[in-house]
């Protein structure tokens, strides 16, 4: 890894593992805060919606200084707000709070997104972004499983605490090895705009939003899915968790892999694709335990495959705007994480059980596969 990207991973590692964590400490989560398992859902939904609200909101104000100076204010406010996270002692605070540990979230992978394509060698655009995703695969490597560990031993409130030091040695990192870059704005903010006035950028938008909302009504409630459907021990959700990020740790690279060697738009249909007959998978066979893991597994490199291709549809799309582009994607990410834990959930509130969610998320995926086709068909000459 070129060492001028490495502090965007370590930031990177920080926002997956306090993006994703609670998902693994989902029902610690609601026994401490006295709420059932779909309410602490709505905590997902909550750091999700303020990615949404800041992701767009932050870059347009922070577009005019120099990258550098922006990504070190995102990591402060991350860094304030998780420490937060580990204080609260009662459920509508911790959705304000969660609310606000999202807000910087999407502005730092859409300014890190740009720097990194901007740091990148000739024709490695995809490889050099998938690089700033390297902390977000190893925070669901390692990371999160650690802090799953960690919580379900001690206390939920510790893995918050680990994501605020994670945060602190960002800092560090960012001060003395992000090079200086003028910034990266070369038009006005309403010019940026344009671009999202147009029929495509809101397509794309679609594409990512519900596309990826079927994969997180399936991960937003892996934990009870694994321990009431799949019986599995709780103790062993962390090694679960472990396996799934090893996934995302090949989808990360596979989906570089794929955005550089194929229009990036076939890359996101195929991947799309997939992602409907593993989430079917997992609504047919959790009940058996090792087609639970394969399936965990082929999830996990799927949910990471297909993000490098969007975000590379979008960035190629708008040549002009690309910081307001990438943020946008962001907060598209964040949409679908929000849809899917809401709509997951809906089965659970009428009593289904937990392999419900992830036959909505088929339904989801496959409405972004519908959408990523017409895509394909009617901006085939473009991407």
């Amino acid at each position: 890894m070129d060492k001028r990207i490495f502090p965007l991973a370590l930031g990177g590692l920080a926002i997956g593992t306090t993006e994703f964590v609670i998902m693994g400490l989902l029902p610690d989560v609601a026994h401490s805060l006295d709420i059932s398992i779909p309410q602490a859902g709505h905590l997902i939904s909550a750091y999700a919606f303020g990615v949404v609200v800041g992701a767009p909101i932050l870059v347009a104000y922070a577009a005019k200084f120099p990258p550098k100076r922006i990504l070190i204010f995102l990591m402060i406010a991350s860094t304030l707000f998780n420490g937060l996270s580990a204080l609260v002692n009662d459920y509508y605070t911790m959705m304000a709070v969660r609310f606000l540990s999202g807000l910087p979230h999407g502005a730092f992978f859409g300014v890190g997104a740009v720097v990194s394509s901007r740091l990148a060698k000739p024709g490695k655009q995809a490889q050099s972004i998938a690089m700033m995703f390297t902390g977000l695969t190893v925070a669901n490597l390692a990371m999160v499983p650690f802090v799953t560990w960690l919580g379900h031993q001690l206390s939920w409130r510790y893995a918050f605490g680990v994501v605020a030091l994670i945060g602190l040695l960002t800092l560090i990192f960012l001060k003395f090895l992000l090079p200086y870059m003028d910034s990266l704005r070369t038009t006005t903010l309403k010019d940026e705009l344009e671009f999202f006035k147009t029929q495509k950028s809101w397509h794309i938008i679609a594409i990512t939003a519900i596309g990826f909302g079927g994969l997180f009504a399936w991960f937003s409630y892996i934990t009870p899915l694994m321990t009431t459907v799949s019986k599995f021990p709780t103790d062993f959700i962390a090694y679960i968790m472990i396996l799934a990020g090893a996934g995302m740790v090949i989808g990360n690279f596979l989906g570089a892999i794929m955005a550089d060697r194929m229009r990036p738009a076939l890359a996101a249909a195929i991947l799309l694709s997939a992602m409907i007959l593993a989430l079917v998978g997992v609504f047919f066979f959790s009940e058996n335990k090792i087609a639970s893991l394969i399936l965990t597994f082929v999830c996990g490199v799927l949910s990471m495959a297909v993000g490098t291709p969007v975000n590379i549809i979008m960035l190629r799309s708008a040549k002009n705007s690309e910081m307001m582009a990438a943020a946008f994607m962001q907060a598209a990410f964040n949409v679908g994480n929000s849809i899917g834990a809401l709509f997951g959930g809906i089965p659970l509130e009428f009593g289904l059980s937990y392999n419900y969610p992830s036959l909505v998320g088929a339904g989801l995926a496959l409405t972004g596969f519908v959408l990523c086709l017409t895509f394909i068909r009617k901006y085939k000459p473009v991407i």
